[in-house]
Protein backbone atom coordinates (compact mmCIF):
# COMPACT_ATOMS: atom_id res chain seq x y z
CA UNK A 1 0.00 0.00 0.00
CA UNK A 2 1.03 3.92 -0.91
CA UNK A 3 -1.89 6.37 -0.18
CA UNK A 4 -2.35 9.72 -2.69
CA UNK A 5 -2.61 12.57 -0.91
CA UNK A 6 -3.37 16.13 -2.11
CA UNK A 7 -0.10 17.97 -1.38
CA UNK A 8 -0.42 21.59 0.50
CA UNK A 9 2.64 22.73 1.41
CA UNK A 10 4.12 26.35 0.74
CA UNK A 11 7.63 24.66 0.51
CA UNK A 12 10.82 26.38 -1.36
CA UNK A 13 12.38 23.51 -3.73
CA UNK A 14 16.04 22.82 -3.64
CA UNK A 15 18.49 23.30 -6.00
CA UNK A 16 18.69 20.58 -9.10
CA UNK A 17 21.04 18.10 -9.04
CA UNK A 18 21.49 15.00 -10.63
CA UNK A 19 19.29 13.36 -12.77
CA UNK A 20 17.22 10.45 -11.20
CA UNK A 21 18.30 6.97 -11.87
CA UNK A 22 16.05 4.30 -13.34
CA UNK A 23 13.74 2.20 -10.94
CA UNK A 24 15.87 -1.71 -11.53
CA UNK A 25 14.71 -4.75 -10.28
CA UNK A 26 16.65 -6.57 -8.31
CA UNK A 27 16.57 -9.71 -9.82
CA UNK A 28 19.36 -12.32 -9.02
CA UNK A 29 21.10 -12.57 -6.26
CA UNK A 30 24.21 -10.56 -7.35
CA UNK A 31 21.67 -7.47 -8.00
CA UNK A 32 20.52 -8.14 -4.59
CA UNK A 33 23.57 -8.35 -2.46
CA UNK A 34 23.66 -5.82 0.49
CA UNK A 35 19.87 -5.51 0.36
CA UNK A 36 18.88 -8.92 1.86
CA UNK A 37 17.47 -6.80 4.90
CA UNK A 38 14.44 -5.20 2.80
CA UNK A 39 11.41 -7.27 2.42
CA UNK A 40 8.15 -7.58 1.95
CA UNK A 41 5.45 -7.01 4.48
CA UNK A 42 2.16 -9.45 3.67
CA UNK A 43 -0.94 -8.52 5.27
CA UNK A 44 -3.42 -11.39 5.33
CA UNK A 45 -6.16 -10.38 4.03
CA UNK A 46 -4.98 -6.88 2.91
CA UNK A 47 -2.03 -6.76 0.49
CA UNK A 48 1.62 -5.75 1.37
CA UNK A 49 3.60 -3.02 2.56
CA UNK A 50 7.49 -2.69 2.19
CA UNK A 51 10.20 -2.85 5.77
CA UNK A 52 13.43 -2.77 6.53
CA UNK A 53 15.21 -4.57 9.18
CA UNK A 54 16.68 -2.51 11.59
CA UNK A 55 18.13 -4.73 14.08
CA UNK A 56 17.88 -8.35 14.11
CA UNK A 57 13.66 -8.63 15.65
CA UNK A 58 13.07 -4.93 14.62
CA UNK A 59 11.16 -4.18 11.06
CA UNK A 60 10.42 -0.32 10.31
CA UNK A 61 7.32 0.65 7.78
CA UNK A 62 4.72 2.97 8.02
CA UNK A 63 2.13 3.40 10.57
CA UNK A 64 -0.93 3.36 8.53
CA UNK A 65 0.11 -0.02 7.14
CA UNK A 66 -0.85 -1.21 10.62
CA UNK A 67 -4.45 -0.14 10.63
CA UNK A 68 -7.71 -1.20 8.34
CA UNK A 69 -9.91 1.08 6.36
CA UNK A 70 -12.32 1.75 9.32
CA UNK A 71 -9.15 3.21 10.95
CA UNK A 72 -9.00 -0.14 13.51
CA UNK A 73 -5.74 -1.79 14.18
CA UNK A 74 -4.86 -4.99 12.33
CA UNK A 75 -3.15 -8.03 15.07
CA UNK A 76 0.29 -8.72 14.93
CA UNK A 77 -0.86 -12.03 13.90
CA UNK A 78 -1.77 -10.84 10.15
CA UNK A 79 2.05 -9.78 9.55
CA UNK A 80 4.77 -11.94 8.30
CA UNK A 81 7.81 -10.03 7.07
CA UNK A 82 9.71 -11.85 4.09
CA UNK A 83 13.12 -11.11 4.39
CA UNK A 84 14.57 -10.46 0.46
CA UNK A 85 11.45 -12.29 -1.14
CA UNK A 86 12.38 -12.13 -5.01
CA UNK A 87 10.54 -15.09 -7.55
CA UNK A 88 8.91 -16.21 -4.97
CA UNK A 89 11.32 -17.14 -2.28
CA UNK A 90 12.21 -15.31 0.65
CA UNK A 91 15.64 -15.05 2.71
CA UNK A 92 13.90 -15.63 5.69
CA UNK A 93 10.19 -15.79 7.20
CA UNK A 94 9.01 -14.26 10.36
CA UNK A 95 5.79 -13.81 12.01
CA UNK A 96 5.37 -10.40 13.97
CA UNK A 97 4.75 -10.64 17.37
CA UNK A 98 4.02 -7.15 18.43
CA UNK A 99 3.12 -4.26 15.73
CA UNK A 100 3.84 -0.73 17.17
CA UNK A 101 3.06 2.42 15.53
CA UNK A 102 4.46 6.01 16.62
CA UNK A 103 2.01 6.94 19.67
CA UNK A 104 0.87 10.59 18.07
CA UNK A 105 0.06 8.73 14.63
CA UNK A 106 -3.86 8.96 14.19
CA UNK A 107 -4.78 7.20 11.18
CA UNK A 108 -7.67 9.32 8.90
CA UNK A 109 -10.50 6.82 7.78
CA UNK A 110 -12.17 9.97 5.50
CA UNK A 111 -8.90 10.77 3.56
CA UNK A 112 -5.31 12.09 4.61
CA UNK A 113 -3.30 15.22 4.12
CA UNK A 114 0.69 16.06 4.01
CA UNK A 115 1.03 16.22 8.19
CA UNK A 116 0.23 13.26 9.24
CA UNK A 117 3.09 11.80 7.21
CA UNK A 118 4.83 13.10 10.17
CA UNK A 119 4.90 10.44 12.40
CA UNK A 120 3.77 7.61 10.21
CA UNK A 121 6.22 5.21 11.12
CA UNK A 122 6.10 1.93 12.92
CA UNK A 123 8.22 -1.00 14.01
CA UNK A 124 7.25 -4.12 13.41
CA UNK A 125 8.82 -6.99 16.49
CA UNK A 126 9.34 -10.71 15.17
CA UNK A 127 8.61 -13.37 16.75
CA UNK A 128 12.16 -15.20 16.28
CA UNK A 129 15.41 -12.84 15.67
CA UNK A 130 17.03 -13.19 12.24
CA UNK A 131 20.31 -14.01 12.59
CA UNK A 132 21.01 -15.06 9.09
CA UNK A 133 24.83 -13.88 8.06
CA UNK A 134 23.78 -12.82 4.81
CA UNK A 135 20.44 -10.49 6.38
CA UNK A 136 22.27 -7.79 8.55
CA UNK A 137 20.18 -5.24 9.67
CA UNK A 138 20.66 -1.20 8.37
CA UNK A 139 21.95 1.61 10.59
CA UNK A 140 19.96 4.95 11.12
CA UNK A 141 21.04 8.10 10.08
CA UNK A 142 19.90 11.68 10.47
CA UNK A 143 17.84 12.97 7.65
CA UNK A 144 19.20 14.36 4.67
CA UNK A 145 19.83 17.69 3.59
CA UNK A 146 17.66 19.62 0.73
CA UNK A 147 19.27 18.73 -2.53
CA UNK A 148 21.29 15.55 -1.14
CA UNK A 149 20.95 12.29 -3.26
CA UNK A 150 19.06 9.47 -1.46
CA UNK A 151 18.08 6.28 -2.96
CA UNK A 152 15.20 3.33 -2.11
CA UNK A 153 14.64 0.17 -2.12
CA UNK A 154 10.81 -1.52 -2.38
CA UNK A 155 8.13 -4.10 -4.12
CA UNK A 156 5.20 -2.08 -5.82
CA UNK A 157 2.20 -2.54 -7.63
CA UNK A 158 3.15 -4.72 -10.69
CA UNK A 159 6.51 -5.60 -8.87
CA UNK A 160 5.20 -7.73 -5.83
CA UNK A 161 7.34 -10.22 -6.71
CA UNK A 162 11.07 -8.69 -6.84
CA UNK A 163 12.49 -5.65 -4.80
CA UNK A 164 13.25 -2.75 -7.18
CA UNK A 165 16.48 -0.47 -6.68
CA UNK A 166 16.42 3.29 -7.72
CA UNK A 167 19.66 4.19 -6.45
CA UNK A 168 19.81 7.87 -7.21
CA UNK A 169 16.70 10.14 -6.47
CA UNK A 170 16.54 13.43 -4.77
CA UNK A 171 15.16 15.64 -1.57
CA UNK A 172 13.24 18.65 -2.91
CA UNK A 173 12.24 19.60 -0.03
CA UNK A 174 11.46 19.51 3.10
CA UNK A 175 8.60 21.40 6.03
CA UNK A 176 7.62 20.66 9.27
CA UNK A 177 8.95 16.71 8.91
CA UNK A 178 7.96 15.62 6.36
CA UNK A 179 10.70 14.75 3.18
CA UNK A 180 9.68 15.88 -0.66
CA UNK A 181 11.41 12.79 -2.86
CA UNK A 182 11.71 12.32 -5.99
CA UNK A 183 12.04 8.69 -5.83
CA UNK A 184 9.03 6.65 -7.73
CA UNK A 185 6.91 4.48 -5.55
CA UNK A 186 3.60 2.63 -6.16
CA UNK A 187 0.99 0.97 -4.22
CA UNK A 188 2.56 -1.42 -2.01
CA UNK A 189 5.51 0.61 -1.55
CA UNK A 190 4.45 2.25 1.74
CA UNK A 191 7.27 1.63 4.41
CA UNK A 192 10.30 1.81 1.92
CA UNK A 193 13.55 2.43 3.87
CA UNK A 194 15.20 5.71 1.80
CA UNK A 195 18.78 5.30 2.16
CA UNK A 196 21.70 7.43 2.43
CA UNK A 197 24.90 6.46 0.36
CA UNK A 198 28.40 7.33 2.06
CA UNK A 199 31.65 5.63 1.28
CA UNK A 200 29.79 2.39 -0.59
CA UNK A 201 27.40 1.80 2.36
CA UNK A 202 23.77 2.67 3.13
CA UNK A 203 21.87 3.42 6.38
CA UNK A 204 18.60 4.49 6.56
CA UNK A 205 17.22 8.24 6.77
CA UNK A 206 13.51 8.09 6.10
CA UNK A 207 10.52 6.17 5.05
CA UNK A 208 7.84 6.06 2.45
CA UNK A 209 4.36 7.43 3.07
CA UNK A 210 2.95 8.68 0.51
CA UNK A 211 2.54 9.30 -3.09
CA UNK A 212 1.63 13.46 -3.99
CA UNK A 213 1.43 16.28 -6.53
CA UNK A 214 3.80 19.19 -6.44
CA UNK A 215 2.62 21.46 -8.73
CA UNK A 216 2.19 18.50 -11.75
CA UNK A 217 5.29 16.70 -10.85
CA UNK A 218 4.71 12.89 -8.89
CA UNK A 219 6.64 12.80 -5.58
CA UNK A 220 7.18 11.04 -2.60
CA UNK A 221 6.76 11.67 0.90
CA UNK A 222 8.79 10.36 3.76
CA UNK A 223 9.34 10.94 7.21
CA UNK A 224 12.14 13.19 8.65
CA UNK A 225 12.74 10.08 10.59
CA UNK A 226 15.15 10.22 13.35
CA UNK A 227 12.83 11.84 15.72
CA UNK A 228 9.88 10.01 15.96
CA UNK A 229 11.54 6.23 15.24
CA UNK A 230 13.86 7.15 18.62
CA UNK A 231 10.56 7.97 20.59
CA UNK A 232 9.17 5.06 19.15
CA UNK A 233 12.41 3.29 20.40
CA UNK A 234 12.18 5.20 23.80
CA UNK A 235 8.51 4.19 24.57
CA UNK A 236 9.05 0.46 23.98
CA UNK A 237 12.44 0.16 26.12
CA UNK A 238 10.40 2.43 28.94
CA UNK A 239 6.80 0.33 28.65
CA UNK A 240 9.45 -2.76 28.88
CA UNK A 241 7.14 -4.16 25.65
CA UNK A 242 10.80 -5.49 24.15
CA UNK A 243 13.59 -6.51 24.74
CA UNK A 244 16.23 -3.48 25.39
CA UNK A 245 16.94 -1.68 22.20
CA UNK A 246 20.46 0.00 23.08
CA UNK A 247 21.64 -1.85 19.88
CA UNK A 248 19.65 -0.19 17.49
CA UNK A 249 22.29 2.30 15.80
CA UNK A 250 21.85 5.23 14.93
CA UNK A 251 25.02 6.69 13.09
CA UNK A 252 26.42 10.63 12.74
CA UNK A 253 28.36 12.02 10.38
CA UNK A 254 31.48 10.17 9.56
CA UNK A 255 30.27 6.63 11.35
CA UNK A 256 29.65 5.37 7.70
CA UNK A 257 33.30 3.90 6.94
CA UNK A 258 32.79 1.37 9.45
CA UNK A 259 29.14 0.41 9.61
CA UNK A 260 26.38 0.21 8.06
CA UNK A 261 25.61 -2.33 4.75
CA UNK A 262 27.31 -2.32 1.55
CA UNK A 263 26.28 -0.57 -0.83
CA UNK A 264 26.02 -2.46 -4.36
CA UNK A 265 24.49 -1.75 -8.03
CA UNK A 266 23.15 -3.61 -9.84
CA UNK A 267 25.73 -5.60 -11.79
CA UNK A 268 28.76 -5.12 -9.68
Amino acid sequence: MVRYISLCLAILAGPAGAQDSRLTALQTGQDSLGWEAVGRIDILDKGFCTGALIREDLVLTAAHCLFNPDGSPIPAERFQFLAGFRDGRAEAYRGVRRAVPHPDYQYRTGGTDANDVTMDVAVLELDQPIRTTGIIPYPLAPAPAVGDQVGIVSYGKDRAETPSLQEICAVKAEQAGVLILSCEVDFGSSGSPVFLIRDGRAAVVSVVSAMADLDGERVSLGTALTQPLAEILALLDHDQLMRPIGNARFLTPGQYNDTGSKFVTPGN
